[in-house]
């Protein structure tokens, strides 16, 4: 086997990025002071506040590097990554907006009609308008190949007929994008035929129901769409190429920040309570957690770049995600060695809170954005092993 070489490119972080850092931080501070919201583990997905988001939107903090024709501010990735670092250490509620400023956005931007940038993106860059996945399914999982969610062509448009499984957020969104199958099954090309949509969830024939996780909070849907009519103009991109669109949009969902720091916010209050009497041991576990944070956002920050770079880093990504997922679960799984986790009602203790939540939630980290087998078979193959 050939040596594989990683790209990881350290990117130049100038001045305006380390400017916007303190401006989102020292806003975070005073809405924690104010009562603006309560820090929460996993807040890309558990925290929902949709008048949070409509702050962020009045700040000018969602869909920064879009183009400013479509309510963006044309900064950098790097300027949209510090934003969301400071978000997720700050444990804010930013799940309403998350996907839609993630990747839907960036999706209608590549791939949409004109008509629908002009009046999509400026309402989600104003924290107004929200965005679920239709992508996994209740016999699919990860392997988006076999989703059997269908479009057919009729009169003016398309008919779609399906369920989406693990649509985070969808409660709270007035859009869904949606893969579905527009093409006949070829068993040696998975992956052809299939097509996104980009469809009101107010449509008739769809219904959302919500799925509580061990937590207790819904943010997890199954939505069924029976017949719903979408106009030719709701199709994102070409019909058929779906895969490829899909490809491009999960090296956006597997690398960021969030893939490994859904529960910082737990180890900071931890060590705010402990850092004054550790002992030696307790020292060494707590340094081996934050090496592998700063290895860990050095990869994070390197993809970055290349999608910077108009790249589509989908190994790297998905090594991100690999590495970055499983350390967050094994953060709470070390720091239980000196807390012990005990049922958090009737506690009011905010560490034993952020842990009891961390631990519930975590199952789900390798999970959602793709399972972590499927992750090393992407890698896998980027390193020529299959």
């Amino acid at each position: 086997m050939e040596s594989v070489r990683f790209n990881f490119p350290a990117p130049q972080i100038d001045e305006s990025v380390d400017e916007l850092r303190k401006e989102v931080r020292a806003f975070l501070e005073e809405e924690v002071r104010g009562g603006g919201f309560t820090p929460v583990t996993d807040c890309w997905c558990a925290g929902i506040d949709p008048e949070f988001s409509r702050k962020l939107g009045e700040k000018g903090w969602i869909g920064v590097t879009w183009p400013r024709q479509y309510g963006g501010r044309e900064l950098s990735a790097l300027h949209r990554y510090v934003i969301t670092e400071e978000m997720l250490v700050a444990g804010a509620p930013v799940h309403a907006h998350w996907i839609a400023d993630r990747q839907s956005g960036p999706l209608i931007l590549a791939t949409g009609t004109e008509d629908m940038k002009q009046k999509i993106l400026p309402q989600i860059a104003a924290g107004k308008c929200f965005v679920a996945l239709g992508l996994s399914e209740p016999e699919s999982g990860s392997d988006l190949a076999s989703v059997r969610t269908r479009a057919i062509r009729v009169e003016g448009g398309w008919e779609v007929t399906g369920t989406k499984l693990w649509s985070s957020g969808a409660q709270q969104c007035q859009y869904m994008t949606v893969l579905a199958r527009t093409g006949e099954r070829n068993p040696e090309k998975r992956h052809d035929g299939l097509t996104q949509f980009f469809i009101p969830l107010d449509s008739p024939g769809v219904t959302v129901r919500g799925i509580r996780d061990m937590s207790g909070v819904e943010h997890f849907n199954e939505s069924h769409f029976e017949k719903v009519f979408v106009p030719d103009d709701a199709v994102l991109g070409a019909v058929g190429e779906g895969w490829k669109q899909i490809t491009n949009e999960l090296a956006l969902e597997r690398s960021g920040p969030e893939r490994f720091l859904s529960t910082f916010v737990a180890l900071e209050k931890a060590l705010q309570q402990g850092a004054s009497n550790m002992t030696g041991h307790q020292a060494a576990v707590v340094g081996s957690i934050v090496a592998r944070i700063r290895g860990l956002r050095a990869m994070s920050l390197g993809v970055a770049a290349l999608l910077g770079q108009g790249r589509s880093p989908e190994v790297e990504a998905a090594l991100v995600k690999d590495l970055g997922t499983r350390f967050e679960q094994d953060i709470i799984e070390r720091l239980r060695e000196f807390w012990p986790v005990r049922m958090k009602q009737g506690y009011g203790d905010e560490l034993q809170n952020l842990m009891a939540d961390s631990l519930l939630r975590s199952p789900s980290f390798t999970l959602r954005g793709g399972t972590n087998e499927i992750l090393k078979g992407i890698i896998a193959r980027g390193m020529g092993l299959r």
